[in-house]
């Protein structure tokens, strides 16, 4: 039997509406949080080395991933890090653009780790913005968490979306995770949910452990240790 390779300590982010919802059905983007959880939010970034999202929240919700606290970009030049953690991305068909905010906001590292027959046409559209990795193909996220620790990153925050967030927890390669319930429904089923369908190490015989309960203005903060790596 192989050990799994070594990986960063991996904490994963998500505001959802009560029913599950991760954002509506519109083109606009829901906001499901406050200002005081967006500085909670804040915080936890600046105390990353790396923030990554999926292919599909770069393209739909357009994020910027920097640490937006002045005090924090500070502390941590300071400490001899970068004034935000490194971006990164995972994508199976490359379908990035260059004009995103992923690419074209603030000083941060960027990388991008796409699928093997991908590489090419990644390298082509967003290579002078970031570096383009091999991920394997299917991508391969113990792959890329091998990748990301052998850089030096030892703690890695996951914003999404759907997708990536399933693929972590099904893969059993998530240590921690932040849920913040937003007091409202979406009720359409044509907006994009928290997880879908799949087979997750939590179920009714091995439930996930409760670390923390926080209520903050409106929403709900609850924070599950998914290992034992995650101190409660």
């Amino acid at each position: 039997m192989t050990s799994r390779p070594a990986r960063p300590y991996v904490l994963l982010s998500c505001a959802t509406s009560i029913d599950g919802y991760i954002d509506d059905a519109t083109e606009q983007r829901l906001l499901l949080s406050n200002d005081d959880d967006l500085d909670r939010i804040d915080a936890v970034r600046a105390s990353c080395d790396a923030i990554m999202v999926g292919a599909e929240t770069v393209r739909r919700d357009d994020p910027r991933l920097l640490v937006r606290s002045a005090r924090r970009r500070e502390n941590r030049v300071a400490a001899g890090l970068p004034a935000s953690p490194t971006k990164v991305t995972v994508t199976g068909r490359g379908d990035l653009d260059p004009a995103a905010r992923f690419f074209t906001a603030g000083e941060a590292r960027r990388v991008v780790y796409c699928a093997s027959d991908a590489v090419e046409k990644t390298r082509e559209r967003v290579g002078e913005l970031a570096e383009v990795r091999d991920a394997g193909a299917p991508v391969d996220l113990d792959g890329v968490l091998a990748d990301l620790a052998a850089q030096g990153v030892r703690r890695l925050m996951v914003e999404g979306g759907g997708t990536v967030h399933a693929q972590f927890l099904a893969g059993g390669l998530a240590d921690e995770l932040h849920l913040v319930v937003a007091p409202f429904f979406v009720g359409d089923c044509r907006a994009p949910r928290f997880v879908g369908d799949g087979r997750y190490p939590w179920h009714p015989g091995r439930r996930a452990t409760v670390a923390e309960v926080r209520q903050i203005g409106d929403v709900v903060l609850v924070r599950y240790a998914l290992s034992d790596r995650c101190a409660s």
